[in-house]
Order: structure tokens, then C-alpha cells, then sequence
């Protein structure tokens, strides 16, 4: 495996960790009233690689799920990273 591979690898385990806990804080936050994560930060990480993470923490937490943004935008950059990452394999 190329280091460029194994780098991207791990960074996307690592980004999609990190976006998974900070789903699950902002809905501990939530259900404390307190001070929200920006949804702009959460649809952010997903961007950045940790759609997966986001796609988990909305099930898993049952966070999101009814906001249009999250609910149809998480799947759409999941889909689209995916074709990137086969694309970029290939």
C-alpha cells in the first residue's frame, strides 16, 4: 500500500471518529439546553471527510434526522465522497 494511502486511511478513521463524538456531544448539549455545536461545524466535518461518522452519530444518537439539510445532505456527500474515493483508487 502507497504511504499517500495509508495516510488517507487514517485520516479518514480519525476524521470520522472525531465527527461521530461531536455529534454525540452537541446531543448531549441538546438535551441539557446548553450551548449547541453550529450546524455549519457538523455538516463541516462531514464535508471534510467524516460523512460516515456524521451518517452514524445522526443513527446512533437519533440526532438530526429530521432536519432537511442533515437528512438528505449527510447521504448526498457520503455518495459523492465514495465516487471520489473509488475515482481516486482507481
Amino acid at each position: 500500500m502507497y504511504d499517500l494511502q495509508k495516510i488517507l486511511i487514517i485520516y479518514l478513521i480519525a476524521i470520522n471518529v472525531v465527527t461521530f463524538i461531536v455529534y454525540g456531544i452537541d446531543k448531549m448539549k441538546a438535551k441539557r439546553s446548553k450551548w449547541r455545536i453550529p450546524e455549519a461545524t457538523l455538516l463541516g466535518l462531514a464535508v471534510i471527510g467524516g460523512s460516515v461518522g456524521a451518517w452514524l452519530g445522526m443513527k446512533v444518537w437519533h440526532h438530526k434526522t429530521l432536519h432537511k439539510k442533515f437528512k438528505y445532505g449527510i447521504p448526498l456527500i457520503l455518495i459523492a465522497q465514495i465516487a471520489l474515493l473509488i475515482f481516486w483508487l482507481k
